[in-house]
């Protein structure tokens, strides 16, 4: 199909993609959870423990990108959510930076699938990571995600490539096929992508409907401008 790695694999799977010609793309790393992670200090040292663990395995098995998320609200603001969670990405960013991967943020939806979470708009996450002010702390920009959330994902994308280090796919609608039953118009998303200069990966994270690999194969030829 032309594709070129696997995403989200636990450090002991990093290798696996070599034995048939691809790397691991995305790696968990200890990077925290979706609903406890970088908003609260009291999270930070075992996430700093997990990278300075992990990290370096990714580098020697050619993993580029790690995950990390900012946990949930619970009754925290955004603005002291955001102050946390650049303390937690100055403490490890050096680790990133040392290694040559980068660590990414992801933007979730917080109206239907993870409810309170606060990495939930562009906007707070491109706030995080430009006051960060590293070359290898970026935003995974889930394209279902942030259709949710906010749509206009063109533009935003455009406006704000720089700070994004990684991209997901999944049909919206129930995250299923990328395919005419959908309302992202994929084509033209990914030529925006591809116009822009982004040099990173684009993962098809969704859930098919019929047969997996089928479904996969016409999401890869949409994807391919």
């Amino acid at each position: 199909m032309g594709l070129k790695g696997v995403d989200l694999l636990q450090p002991e799977e990093y290798e696996v993609p070599r034995r048939y010609g691809l790397i691991c793309t995305m790696g968990y790393a200890g990077g925290g959870d979706i609903g406890k992670a970088l908003n609260r200090t009291e999270n930070h040292a075992a996430i700093e423990e997990g990278f300075r663990k992990n990290i370096p395995l990714a580098a020697k098995a050619g993993v580029p990108n790690v995950i990390t998320f900012s946990g949930n609200r619970a009754g925290m603001s955004d603005e002291d959510g955001a102050k946390n969670a650049i303390a937690g990405l100055n403490r490890v960013k050096k680790i990133a930076e040392d290694y040559g991967i980068t660590i990414c943020l992801e933007l979730l939806n917080s109206k239907r699938d993870h409810h309170d979470y606060m990495c939930d708009h562009t906007a707070w996450g491109v706030s995080v990571v430009h006051e960060v002010n590293s070359p290898n702390v970026k935003l995974l920009y889930d394209i279902y995600h942030m259709q949710i959330m906010e749509g206009d994902l063109v533009a935003t994308i455009r406006e704000n490539l720089q700070w994004i280090g990684h991209f997901h796919t999944g049909g919206v609608p129930g995250r299923h096929e990328l395919d005419g039953t959908q309302e992202v118009q994929w084509d033209g998303v990914m030529r925006a992508i591809a116009d822009a200069g982004f040099k990173g990966y684009v993962a098809h994270e969704f859930v098919p409907t019929g047969d997996p690999m089928t479904s996969l194969r016409k999401a890869v030829d949409l994807c391919d401008v």
